[in-house]
């Protein structure tokens, strides 16, 4: 019996994963911590919230996080809390590096006090900065970091974080560099949900001009089952890449939601980039495909037309999060970056 401690637990991936993992381990005590930002909401544990213990903080607190991890505990850490919205990021800079980065820092400083047996980070495959649309290379786990963005570079600064801490003090840690998650319960400023939500209203779906820049894409499902091969059986202060190699690109997704909801293309609105938009993402996620075994399970184009339908059904879930979002895309024409 193991208890686990999900930071980020009520946002789209972290979610998932509380879901997945007392699913599958019942006799486990997951405790969901969350900051309940804009982006975070309990209603995304509802079904799951007579099976876990919730605790509301920020994993910048210290002390609390201390606490938590002493009250219940707690042998592994999984986190996945984070600013993550490319967008804001460009607007609100200053909230990121406070979260990604200080926050990560106190996360660990508070593992390594209470000498937790794992601390598993959730990172992406974006600190690597992008790759060009015709180029034939691949992130690999020894791609040297080159972030473009202040997401990007919150981001990257946590995983080297998260390796300083094992290198200087021997805290027990692993990091999964992920594609592009997709699945029920994200937040509606994402592109999925957002062309999605934006089509079923019969309101504009905003494509980037630079509507050919491709992402690669898993379903979250797909990405909770790699960490926990990970937590089960990756080797302690690995990094290991989580991808499927399948590519989209923002048109693409939005014919997709179009098609599936049998609504014209005419509602496609192009609008500017924002700054630092990239490219390409593209994972070589070889090494954990031969050490643990890992594959994707969900195919694209049957998850991504499963999601969309979704948030077809599920209205009462994310009408209440329109207007949450402090990002209108489009607007970096007036914004001051």
């Amino acid at each position: 019996m193991t208890a686990l401690l999900v930071t980020g637990a009520a946002g789209f991936i972290g979610s998932h994963f509380a879901r997945y993992w007392t699913r599958r381990h019942p006799d486990d005590t997951v405790v969901a911590f969350d900051a309940l930002t804009y982006a975070g909401t309990e209603t995304n544990l509802a079904d799951i919230r007579d099976r876990i213990v919730f605790v509301q903080g920020d994993i910048g607190n210290l002390d609390l996080v201390r606490i938590v991890l002493d009250t219940y505990q707690v042998d592994v850490v999984v986190n996945f809390a984070a600013e993550s919205h490319n967008s804001l990021a460009v607007l609100d800079p200053a909230r990121f590096f406070r979260t990604n980065v200080m926050g990560t820092q106190a996360l660990a400083e508070a593992c390594r006090l209470q000498q937790v047996e794992r601390l598993h980070h959730v990172s992406t495959c974006e600190v690597y900065g992008d790759l060009a649309l015709d180029d034939d290379a691949v992130f690999t786990e020894t791609t040297p970091y080159r972030p473009r963005t202040p997401y990007n570079a919150s981001k990257g600064s946590a995983d080297h974080v998260i390796r300083a801490y094992h290198e200087t003090f021997g805290l027990p840690v692993t990091i999964t560099n992920c594609a592009n998650n997709y699945g029920s319960h994200q937040f509606p400023e994402k592109v999925i949900p957002l062309f999605t939500t934006r089509a079923l209203d019969g309101r504009p779906l905003p494509v980037y001009a630079s509507s050919a820049n491709r992402r690669e894409w898993i379903h979250a499902v797909d990405h909770c089952r790699a960490i926990e091969l990970v937590l089960l059986e990756g080797r302690v202060g690995e990094t290991y890449h989580v991808g499927t190699g399948v590519e989209a690109s923002v048109e693409e997704i939005a014919d997709l939601v179009l098609d599936e909801l049998g609504l014209p293309a005419t509602l496609k609105t192009t609008v500017p980039d924002r700054p630092g938009h990239d490219r390409r993402y593209l994972l070589d996620s070889t090494k954990l495909r031969d050490e643990l075994g890992w594959t994707p399970e969900i195919p694209f184009d049957a998850g991504i037309r499963e999601t969309i339908r979704w948030y077809a059904g599920n209205r009462d879930w994310w009408s209440p999060l329109i207007g949450r979002s402090p990002v209108q895309e489009g607007q970096w024409a007036t914004a001051t970056v």
